[in-house]
């Protein structure tokens, strides 16, 4: 059989526009597109595309950056950018690749023409004899679709996420020997491991933000961060080696951020640079010695990162190519009614109500309703679930909705649920229902609870509402002819506090699996 694929909770994501102002907006994409138009009529840069040191500075005082002490490597790295991405071009010259375009192994006069043997003066002529010009992907950028854009972002992301998993170019230049040979063994780096990581750090962010929008509004501090990755769960007080690997985590957490928020994926508040100077020899940040020294201090002075619109967008993205299921509010508007009252159940409680309303959106409410309303029925074990999601969703549609709800009043699964609606809708002449009903409706509904939130203290105020209302509920609840009467009643009998209660509850559990 096929390995079932991870399911994320479902995300809400801004529109393609939205987004694709958010990218064109971020510092690095913005930059590039600068240098892409700064370069339209050519500029010479050496094989591969790298400016020479005249043109950087150009530039750099191009994007306005001369001011700043790193204002060359921005400007270096926005350049990168837009060659990675398409919207600068290199035209390499002929025999950039060791041969000319004739074939005589001469590129274009760079070897030796006077047959002297020395040919360093036509190198030298040769070394920026690349040219750079302006890429089709450019014209995207202005004439394209907000899809074009978002595209072109992405993979611009993709290789800054990719130099953001690379050691560190100083570690490199430690590892390599005398002979000029690297040692890769030395350096302790696993490209997998380090990418496995901060997949897994963007995974978690993705998380928060997917499960509490309104937490996920403020950063979460590094320490938190890198505490989620290393830290066992089942772990009450971290030993000294695992708060020392955290300390490593978070200074290359910290490297990492740095180079990823100028993307636009993350806002990020850098660990203070007073905390790092303060680094041991090894390179670790001292963090407090304990919870009370943490708490006078200003934790964010350790980092702050938050997951923007466009960076879910972008893990979104990363998880679908991995193989991950990663839905988004939305995905569910143009499915059956059956698909949506099953999948809403296991969403976060503000993507529940985004969902539904554009389910409903792209129905009429009688059309909604009865659709709905078809779809809840059934004696199957996830029916009682199926039934309250219907019924929250119903609370979404307009009083255009009644004449579906008036026509189940009937029923034995749903004129229970259509009575609620009706009276809540404040629609006159509704038939009062039977006692029968009552009792099947409200064991419906605790199984339903019990379903959603096992015996959680909502059910148990619930439970202990039913019976200190009526004093002889036990006496027909076990008569219920419903699939879940005896569970329900057994989830009474553990939930009430009063024990003749709690004992009534059993025996009438007892009484209705007899009866079944």
């Amino acid at each position: 059989m096929p390995e079932e694929r991870p399911t994320m909770p479902p995300v809400r994501l801004r529109t393609d526009a939205e987004l694709a102002r958010d990218a064109l907006a971020a510092p690095l994409l913005a930059r590039a597109v600068r240098l892409a138009r700064w370069a339209e009529r050519g500029k010479p840069v050496a094989s591969g595309g790298a400016l020479p040191e005249g043109q950087l500075l150009e530039a750099t005082e191009l994007l306005e950056l001369a001011g700043d002490e790193d204002g060359q490597l921005y400007a270096a790295q926005a350049w990168q950018l837009a060659v990675d991405t398409g919207l600068v071009e290199i035209e390499e010259p002929a025999g950039a690749d060791g041969a000319d375009a004739d074939g005589d192994g001469d590129a274009d006069g760079g070897g030796d023409a006077d047959g002297d043997g020395d040919g360093d003066e036509g190198a030298a002529e040769d070394e920026f004899s690349a040219v750079a010009t302006s890429g089709e992907e450019l014209r995207l950028i202005t004439e394209g679709g907000p899809r074009d854009i978002l595209d072109i972002w992405l993979d611009g992301f993709e290789t800054v996420l990719a130099d953001a998993a690379a050691p560190d170019l100083s570690d490199i230049a430690a590892q390599i020997s005398e002979s000029g040979e690297l040692d890769l063994d030395a350096l302790d780096w696993n490209p997998e491991e380090e990418a496995e990581f901060l997949d897994g750090v963007l995974g978690n962010l993705y998380l928060l933000t997917a499960l509490d929008e309104e937490a996920a509004t403020a950063p979460v501090p590094l320490p938190a961060l890198a505490a989620s990755m290393i830290v066992p769960e089942d772990m009450d007080e971290p030993t000294d080696d695992i708060l020392e690997e955290v300390s490593e985590a978070m200074v290359r957490l910290d490297d990492q951020f740095r180079l990823l928020a100028p993307t636009g994926l993350v806002e990020y508040q850098p660990v203070d640079e007073a905390l790092i100077e303060e680094v041991d020899g090894e390179g670790r940040i001292q963090e407090p010695e304990t919870a009370q020294d943490l708490e006078d201090e200003d934790v964010s002075r350790y980092g702050m990162v938050r997951l923007t619109a466009l960076g879910v967008y972008a893990v979104r993205a990363r998880m679908i190519e991995a193989g991950i299921d990663a839905p988004a509010v939305g995905d569910l508007a143009d499915k059956g009614a059956d698909i949506l009252l099953d999948a809403l159940p296991g969403h976060p409680g503000p993507a529940v109500q985004a969902e539904a309303e554009q389910w409903l959106a792209r129905r009429t409410p009688e059309e909604a309703a009865r659709e709905l309303l078809a779809a809840a029925r059934g004696d199957d074990e996830a029916a009682p679930l199926r039934r309250l999601t219907c019924q929250q969703t119903l609370s979404l549609a307009g009083p255009e909705a009644e004449p579906a709800l008036r026509e189940v009043l009937d029923d034995r699964h749903l004129g229970g649920l259509a009575r609620v609606w009706l009276a809540e809708n404040g629609v006159t002449g509704v038939p009062e229902p039977s006692e029968e009903m009552v009792f099947w409706l409200t064991v419906d509904t605790l199984a339903a609870q019990l379903a959603s939130e096992g015996d959680s203290a909502e059910l148990r105020d619930l439970v202990r509402g039913l019976v200190d209302q009526s004093g002889s509920f036990f006496d027909s609840a076990w008569r219920v002819d419903h699939p879940a009467t005896a569970e329900v009643l057994e989830a009474m009998g553990r939930l009430h506090p009063d024990k003749k209660a709690a004992k009534e509850a059993r025996k009438a559990a007892f009484k209705a699996r007899s009866r079944a």
